[in-house]
């Protein structure tokens, strides 16, 4: 049995693994495709829900909007996907991939999300669960609830205080 802060060096230091394969799996891919991970992920996230509303796009990905346009601007401009404004609420717009982003959603490379998807999908239900909520957790102790997409601030006093509380995001 470890003790406490041999237990927390290697939650950190696991952490620390695997935001360095993402990033490593994001260079590889967006080398290959000239597309960016969060534009690879777009593309995906729109196949899923075709035709999306941008602010739905902006939840699935736990991103802002204005972030998401920036995104949709870029895969618009090289002609990957169509943004049409609803002609009952014009504050509403829908995406949708064009033919050549479809083919290119076909062909891409599997970015992280779908990798770890599918190996995900080996384990037991049991192991999911458990890794399921150990991950909850940890978001919650970093501030990444489900409705929060802003980075912590690890010099505001709250951040403790909402990692142990037991508030409205369980």
């Amino acid at each position: 049995m470890s003790t406490k802060s041999e237990a927390i060096a290697g939650i950190v230091d696991n952490l620390q693994r695997i935001i360095q394969v993402v990033n490593e799996q994001s260079k590889i891919s967006e080398r290959e495709t000239g597309l960016t991970g969060p534009q690879q992920w777009a593309i995906k996230a729109i196949a899923e829900a075709e035709p999306v509303m941008v602010s739905e796009l902006a939840r699935r990905m736990h991103l802002h909007p204005a972030t998401i346009g920036g995104i949709l601007d870029r895969l618009e401009t090289r002609g990957l996907i169509t943004r049409t404004r609803s002609l009952e609420d014009r504050r509403v717009v829908h995406v949708d991939l064009t033919s050549q982003g479809k083919l290119y959603e076909t062909n891409s490379p599997e970015v992280v999300h779908r990798l770890l998807k599918a190996r995900l999908e080996d384990l037991y239900q049991e192991e999911i669960d458990r890794i399921a909520l150990a991950l909850k957790g940890l978001a919650k102790i970093l501030g990444a609830s489900e409705n929060n997409t802003k980075p912590i601030n690890p010099l505001d006093d709250n951040v403790r205080r909402r990692a142990t509380d037991d508030g409205s995001d369980s």
